[in-house]
């Protein structure tokens, strides 16, 4: 009962964390006038990704028995995540909230897509050359001193996304469509003191992670208790509580119809996680992908390229897209109870 108490207490912090989260990266966004694709792609994807990727580095400094595992599997379950459930739950909330999303819109469908596509095919393409590339690493036996220079490939590809993203991230946000400053006192000003958007910035970063954290305690607690393998658990259990941050930003956003920071919170995160963390793994792993991490890479992939026709070609949240990222996630579930 303690273990399910704290379980619900720390969802509750990670969702005020993200309300305040999301209305700070608005706010910044907006008075350092970054393109609503950059804002949603690089700072809240990479400020909320911080939970998951912070688990491999302890994993693999705390040198315990099976901490490689842990390791990898954080690293390749975390994009495996971000392309299928994640990539599901912001459809749905998006055909739940399609009445109000159509009123914001001006009576425009609800089920459109109002995202900056250059940011958004920039995102997918990125994720899944990247994230294909480590999975093809990590499934074939490369010769001792090849991983290095992988290391700098993945680094410099990140870098050169960065870049690309702050030069070509679409329009900059209206003040009128950002709620008030919460930290703000006047609740009301047009343009809150940037020492309240960073305090608030940071508050907020700091429950989503502090939150994330305790979700994943308490989560390795219960399967300690029942037996889990530790890769099926950092391939699963972990990234799926420290994924929530990315999918609370992401249901709020897309609620409010602001698509570009949705799901550029979520793609963004897929680019991060497929560069940034895989090249940690090369650097300090062996990286040697086991069949589990190998299927779930293979999986987001599929996810990935789902996104990118449904996402990017159609320009449009169905139903067919949704039932597809669901049951990718959920064919990875069915292989690992069975095998």
């Amino acid at each position: 009962m303690g273990a399910f108490l704290l379980l619900l207490a720390s969802f509750a912090v990670i969702l005020a964390g993200a309300l305040l989260f999301t209305n700070a990266v608005e706010w910044a966004g907006h008075r350092m006038a970054m393109g609503q694709g950059a804002v949603g792609s690089l700072m809240a994807a990479v400020g909320t990704a911080m939970p998951e990727t912070l688990i491999p580095i302890v994993a693999v400094i705390g040198g315990a028995e099976g901490s490689e595992d842990v390791a990898i599997g954080a690293i390749i379950g975390a994009p495996f995540l971000l392309a299928t459930i994640a990539m599901a739950l912001v459809g749905l909330s998006a055909l739940i909230y399609r009445g109000r999303r159509a009123q914001l819109a001006g009576g425009r469908p609800g089920t459109e897509l109002r995202a900056h596509s250059p940011t958004l095919e920039r995102d997918l393409v990125f994720f899944l050359v990247f994230f294909a590339l480590g999975v093809a690493i990590g499934a074939a036996d490369l010769p001792d001193g090849v991983q290095v220079p992988l290391v700098v490939v993945f680094l410099v590809a990140y870098a050169y996304y960065v870049r690309r993203t702050l030069l070509g991230g679409g329009e900059v946000q209206e003040v009128e469509t950002i709620g008030a400053l919460y930290m703000d006192r006047t609740l009301g000003r047009d343009s809150p003191a940037p020492r309240l958007i960073v305090l608030q910035f940071v508050i907020g970063l700091g429950a989503i992670v502090g939150g994330a954290h305790l979700f994943v305690e308490e989560l390795l607690h219960v399967a300690e208790d029942v037996g889990v393998e530790p890769l099926v658990l950092s391939l699963i259990l972990a990234p799926l509580a420290t994924e929530l941050p990315e999918k609370a930003n992401s249901f709020f956003w897309v609620r409010d119809g602001k698509d570009s920071l949705a799901l550029g919170n979520i793609t963004g995160a897929m680019v991060f996680q497929s560069t940034i963390p895989i090249a940690f793994g090369l650097a300090f792993t062996d990286w040697d992908l086991g069949r589990f991490a190998v299927a779930s890479g293979l999986l987001g992939l599929l996810g990935g390229i789902v996104a990118y026709f449904a996402l990017h070609r159609k320009g449009r949240f169905r139903w067919p897209a949704i039932v597809v990222w669901a049951a990718l996630f959920a064919a990875f579930i069915a292989y690992v109870s069975v095998t």
